[in-house]
């Protein structure tokens, strides 16, 4: 089976990994830092915190942002579960607003129309690793008196009006899952340029413990103490799986480059296909190509995605809107509370997209798609 997305691993990340594993740190050590400050050149110079997932980055984040139960989010439906569920863990109330229909981005105009006093964060998700439209939602956050966060999970290293993806927001996570486009195994990370709320994100992630005398209540114990002030939980990425990032990053230009390559081959040899729409992309955006997202029109999208699999070709549906998902359901959420989102989902198709795909296989991916549409 040939998969949607896949991890991409080289020599040198194998020695990268085997370097620390024979070294004095296997966590808490050198290559977090190392990995850390690398990744702050991608985001403009906005210091970030490793966590243990992109999941991890988000709890992180919206407890940086100081959501609390009653606190309201705004968010898009067109995402995976965990953008939702780590602010109604917290206890926030989630508030979906509608996606574009030709990005799959949020929406500027909805999410303005469902902020209220109660909204602590407006949160975009840039989808298929192509930018929300930071300058609108950044105005409908300010409006609200609320923070803006990005979901940047699927777009490390794009740019959007020559910004970088990480110096847009408030507050950026990213994931570090197999299929994106760097990996660290499993990991994420909080990009944050407040320095309460980074030292706010630091701290939790590493139970809430307070080091610095100076900041402790009771400072006289002796060399060993530290303090809780806030409760917290353990998301230290380790040095191994820094190591494997940041070997990563030294080589996320030409990752890009060849998604890119991709995406415009796709491109040619799809143009023509009857019944199918190919990925939208903004004058003003550089995206990072996480996902190829067709729409296959006319009610077929399951027929191909079932042909395609027959196939041995992995295509991926990315991905049911948040709030249909049972636990949701369970919280008195509804079918078609978004529609153009409900709509995107309901054709969506995800293509095989990763640097190591073969240009042999992208053409037999495409002409198998040809084949069942045509």
């Amino acid at each position: 089976m040939l998969p949607y997305g896949r991890q991409s691993i080289a020599e040198s990340d194998v020695e990268a990994v085997t370097e620390v594993l024979r070294g004095d740190w296997l966590t808490t050590g050198p290559a977090v830092g190392a990995f850390e400050a690398e990744l702050a050149r991608w985001t403009g110079g906005v210091p970030c915190v490793a966590v243990t997932s992109g999941t991890a980055a988000l709890h992180v984040a919206y407890v940086a942002a100081g959501v609390r139960p009653g606190d309201e989010v705004v968010t898009s439906p067109l995402t995976f579960v965990a953008t939702a569920a780590t602010a109604a863990l917290l206890g926030a109330r989630v508030v979906f607003a509608d996606v574009q229909p030709d990005t799959g981005n949020l929406d500027p105009v909805s999410a303005a129309a469902l902020v209220t006093p109660r909204t602590r964060v407006v949160t975009a998700v840039d989808y298929a690793g192509h930018p929300a439209d930071y300058d609108e939602l950044r105005a409908v956050a300010d409006e609200a008196g609320a923070l803006l966060m990005a979901d940047a999970a699927h777009s490390i290293g794009s740019a959007y009006k020559g910004r970088p993806v990480g110096a847009l927001a408030d507050l950026t996570t990213f994931s570090f899952f197999p299929t994106k486009t760097v990996t660290t195994a499993e990991g994420g990370a909080v990009a944050v340029a407040d320095s309460q709320r980074f030292r706010r994100a630091a701290r939790f992630m590493n139970h809430g413990l307070v080091r610095d005398p100076a900041e402790q209540r009771h400072p006289g114990e002796g060399g060993w103490h530290q303090e809780v002030h806030a409760f917290g939980l353990n998301y230290r990425l380790p040095d191994v799986l820094c190591a494997l990032g940041l070997s990563q990053l030294r080589r996320l230009r030409r990752f890009r480059a060849r998604r890119a390559e991709l995406v415009a081959r796709y491109h040619l040899m799809l143009s023509d296909v009857p019944g199918l729409v190919l990925p939208a992309q903004r004058a003003y955006v550089e995206p990072s190509w996480h996902l190829y997202p067709v729409r296959v029109r006319d009610g077929r999208r399951r027929e191909v995605y079932e042909r395609m699999r027959a196939a041995g070709i992995g295509a991926q549906v990315n991905y049911l809107p948040a709030y249909r998902h049972p636990v949701f359901e369970d919280l008195g959420y509804r079918r078609g509370l978004c529609p153009l989102a409900e709509a995107y989902y309901a054709e969506e198709l995800s293509l095989p997209l990763f640097p190591g795909l073969s240009d042999a296989q992208q053409e037999r991916v495409a002409e198998t798609l040809a084949g069942i549409l045509s």
